[in-house]
C-alpha cells in the first residue's frame, strides 16, 4: 500500500509527445509555436516539491524517443537538438473514479502551480543543445494543436508510479 503523497497522487505529471510540430493559439493569437521536438502538458500537484521538478526536467531532456539510423528509439532530444513547448494542464489532475464530475482537489493552487510551471521553463531554457523552448499561457483559455509524431505518448510522474 501507498503512503503519504503517493496515495493521494500528489506529484508532477506530464505526458510527453513527440511531435512534428505544436502551437498554442489563445484569444486568435499564436502564443508559442515549434517544429519537431516535444510537446509537454505539465500538470503540477499540491505536495510537489524542486525533487519533483528535476526529475520532471532530467527525465524529458533525456528520454530516448527519437528515431536512431537504424530505426530505433534510441536519441533523446538533447541527441537531436530539438525544440519543446511545455503547456501547463491541471486537468492532469482530474480524478473521475468517483461520479461523473472530476474532482482537481489534488492540484496545487494555481500560484503554486505557476511557479512550477514558470521554474521547468527557465530550466530548458537554459540548457545548451535544444532548439526553440515554446510554451502556452498559464490559465488560459488555450486552443493546442500538434502533429503526434509515430504517435509516441509518454506519461511521466515524479514519484515513478508508471
Amino acid at each position: 500500500m501507498c503512503t503519504g503523497s503517493q496515495d493521494r497522487g500528489d506529484f508532477l505529471r506530464a505526458v510527453v509527445q513527440r511531435v512534428k510540430r505544436s502551437s498554442v493559439v489563445v484569444d486568435g493569437n499564436t502564443v508559442g509555436e515549434i517544429g519537431g521536438g516535444l510537446l509537454v502538458l505539465l500538470g503540477v500537484g499540491r505536495e510537489d516539491t524542486e525533487e519533483d521538478l528535476e526529475y520532471i526536467y532530467e527525465k524529458t531532456l533525456k528520454l530516448r524517443i527519437f528515431e536512431d539510423e537504424n530505426n530505433k528509439m534510441n536519441l533523446s532530444l538533447l541527441d537531436i537538438g530539438g525544440d519543446i513547448q511545455v503547456v501547463s494542464q491541471f486537468t492532469l489532475y482530474g480524478d473521475a473514479r468517483k461520479g461523473r464530475r472530476p474532482s482537481f482537489s489534488s492540484s496545487a493552487a494555481p500560484d503554486i502551480a505557476e511557479g512550477y510551471y514558470e521554474k521547468l521553463i527557465e530550466k530548458f531554457r537554459n540548457t545548451e543543445g535544444l532548439g526553440t523552448v515554446a510554451t502556452g499561457e498559464f490559465g488560459a483559455d488555450m486552443k493546442v494543436e500538434l502533429l503526434n509524431d509515430g504517435p509516441v505518448t509518454i506519461m511521466l510522474d515524479s514519484k515513478r508510479l508508471f
